[in-house]
């Protein structure tokens, strides 16, 4: 009988046997002297042979569950991410709303899936609304010891149509930088260059930073990434003489793009401007996020393998690189033409063995 830390909890765990059954349950503090406290107490209660099994599950509501992970967690998450946690939670409430976490089974996940899709919810949604119950119930077993597991686990989500199919034409680029220079105090055109030229994300080019800049070996460093992983996107020359007619004026903050007073430009305010921006230059269906599409979609045009194109775009797994390889059919002709080539050569050399020999 003992305490312990997980490395997946910040509270401590106990570990005792009764009867020669053993257990493992959280004392729900990362205090060491309450730990050892509650710790006495079931020591107590095991030597009396009071003590019982107390489904902790039975004992919290899905409500509660997600009251305490809208006030503990949520804050930590990106402005963005916390208004989806709205939104997710307002339709889960519908259907888990007064249940013990007991009764929140796999099956019942399953029907409220099955139900969403039903109302015609996209799959994207619906599998947003299950990463957040998912990760409530993580916390909820890992952290606060609420549950003795996770019934989202035992449940795999559906696959979501991520296929892109929207990217600027030379021609719609151009009429797009033609009329940024309007918006975000004239920061908007070279945002979208920047976009444009290396596929980097909104929340990564707003949080550039001067010393996140190399102008000498002409990198940039992408510090704050999606994927916690910090990374190096070479600039081309576009991109290289932008920052140097930038670097020589430079805010207080340290930040590459600023508003008049200073400070960071917020990603809500990005987005309306540039909504803005697109409609005035009369382009269809694009959002912010299509300019990454773009760039992508841009260098596997170009003949830019695979490999290269994902290293650039910051891509976890090379699969989300080969969504876009769809759309290089004629930067693919090289391909074939070589096998011309191959074929080609392979005959000459025949043509000049015979001559040799006679």
């Amino acid at each position: 009988m003992g305490l312990y830390k997980r490395q997946d909890s910040p509270v401590f765990w106990m570990s005792f046997s009764v009867n020669g059954k053993q257990y493992k349950r959280s004392t729900g503090t990362a205090d060491k002297r309450l730990a050892e406290a509650v710790l006495g107490k079931v020591r107590g209660q095991v030597v009396e042979g009071k003590w019982f099994e107390v489904d902790q599950a039975k004992q919290h509501t899905f409500d509660e569950m997600m009251e305490k992970f809208m006030r503990e967690y949520a804050p930590s998450r990106e402005l963005k991410t916390q208004k989806s946690y709205i939104t997710s939670l307002n339709n889960l409430r519908k259907y888990f709303t007064g249940m013990l976490l007991s009764d929140i089974t796999p099956l019942s996940i399953s029907n409220y899936y099955q139900k969403r899709k039903g109302d015609g919810v996209s799959i994207s949604s619906i599998n947003r609304e299950f990463a957040m119950l998912s990760k409530a119930f993580n916390l909820a077993y890992k952290r606060w010891g609420w549950c003795n597991e996770n019934p989202c686990s035992k449940i795999q989500r559906e696959p979501e149509n991520n296929q892109v199919d929207r990217w600027l034409t030379n021609e719609e680029s151009e009429r797009l930088i033609s009329v940024c220079s309007s918006y975000l105090n004239g920061d908007m055109v070279d945002i979208v260059i920047i976009a444009l030229h290396t596929g980097m994300r909104q929340g990564e080019i707003l949080n550039l930073k001067y010393t996140d800049i190399d102008i000498f070996r002409k990198v940039i460093t992408v510090l704050k990434s999606k994927n916690k992983t910090p990374r190096t996107i070479p600039m081309n020359e576009t991109v290289y003489q932008l920052f140097l007619r930038r670097s020589k004026i430079r805010s207080m903050s340290g930040f590459v793009f600023t508003t008049g007073n200073g400070t960071r430009h917020m990603v809500r305010n990005l987005i309306r401007e540039f909504d803005k921006a697109v409609e005035k230059a009369e382009i269809k269906d694009f959002t912010f996020h299509c300019l990454r599409h773009t760039a992508a979609t841009w260098m596997i045009q170009c003949g830019i393998d695979i490999y290269t194109v994902s290293k650039i775009m910051g891509h976890k797994d090379i699969k989300t690189t080969m969504r876009y390889a769809h759309h290089c059919p004629e930067s693919l002709r090289h391909g074939v033409r070589a096998i011309d080539n191959f074929i080609k050569i392979r005959v000459e050399n025949e043509v000049v063995k015979e001559v040799v020999l006679g």
